[in-house]
């Protein structure tokens, strides 16, 4: 399994996805569930930021988004990787999405940069970390895209997770792995086992099912991706145990839709195909890389728009 790039407007760029404002009730500033429960495309407005959420909202269904990403700088100090935490677009972002209805999810980590799970000494600096950005931008959510070299600091992110879960019980917590055509593989297969040890702290396992290889050419992304997220469901019932129902309700799925960094190609009938399957299992997210790659009439957007996990 490769990591994934991303590849917009025709370029490829190496990725991965305190208060409240004045005039703004806490009520209206965290909108619970509709980040996690539903489709929330990923943004990433350091290289796009070119379509209206709004808009996109009233076109689409989508009552969500995913907002990428949160990284380090200096020492265990979280910032948006396109500028400051305390960023003036992002707010009015967020305001705008909320004031409409909707509310975001923050993602931190992604593909490349500086991450504060490498960064933070241990758990509690980390979950600190998380805690600057729950608390700046009113979140219900939170993703961690744990990718690249990230991995390697998974049980501190896990360890992280359950303080934040303990200080916000409220908050949905959202793991984003890389994964192979049957399930998760390498390092991130032991990290169901390791959330188990600790309690999950993990309210949703997302997995992202493209670049597999160096050349995906040909792959049917809807089938591999049911094949990818049954094993997914496999190795989370061995490790957390449940009922079939309680773990497909902590899974998720996170596309890529048209070309991928393989020379894959993720149709608008594979969305469909990963639209029924979630619907049918009970999954409770379902998304994909990235708002501004849907240029054709917002035809996965739509497809998105439809899941109300």
């Amino acid at each position: 399994m490769k990591y994934r790039k991303t590849i917009i407007s025709g370029l490829v760029s190496v990725v991965a996805a305190g208060g409240v404002w004045a005039g703004m009730s806490v009520s209206e500033a965290a909108t619970t569930g509709l980040a996690v429960r539903g489709g929330a495309p990923y943004i990433y407005s350091s290289v796009s930021g070119t379509k209206d959420p709004v808009n996109v909202m009233k076109a689409t269904g989508v009552k969500a988004f995913t907002l990428a990403f949160i990284l380090n700088k200096g020492t265990c100090s979280p910032v948006w990787d396109s500028g400051t935490l305390n960023d003036s677009g992002k707010q009015s972002m967020i305001s705008k999405i909320r004031g409409a209805g909707g509310d975001v999810v923050v993602s931190f980590g992604g593909y490349s940069g500086n991450k504060l799970g490498n960064s933070c000494s241990n758990e509690t600096a980390l979950a600190g970390a998380y805690q600057k950005v729950i608390d700046l931008y009113q979140l219900k959510a939170i993703d961690i895209d744990l990718e690249a070299g990230e991995v390697s600091q998974s049980n501190k992110v896990l360890k992280a997770l359950k303080i934040v879960k303990q200080k916000n019980p409220g908050v949905s917590t959202i793991l984003t792995l890389g994964t192979g055509k049957n399930g998760l593989e390498g390092d991130e297969a032991v990290i169901p086992g390791q959330a188990a040890a600790i309690g999950s702290p993990v309210d949703n396992w997302t997995i992202m099912p493209f670049d597999f290889s160096d050349n995906d050419s040909g792959v049917d992304h809807g089938a591999v991706t049911v094949s990818a997220s049954e094993g997914l469901h496999k190795q989370l019932k061995s490790a957390l145990g449940g009922s079939d129902a309680s773990i497909y309700a902590k899974q998720g799925i996170s596309s890529m839709n048209a070309k991928t960094d393989a020379n894959g190609n993720v149709t608008v009938a594979n969305f469909n195909t990963m639209l029924s399957y979630a619907q049918q299992h009970g999954l409770t997210r379902f998304t994909y890389w990235e708002l501004s790659r849907d240029t054709a009439n917002l035809d996965y957007t739509k497809v998105i728009g439809k899941f109300q996990g």
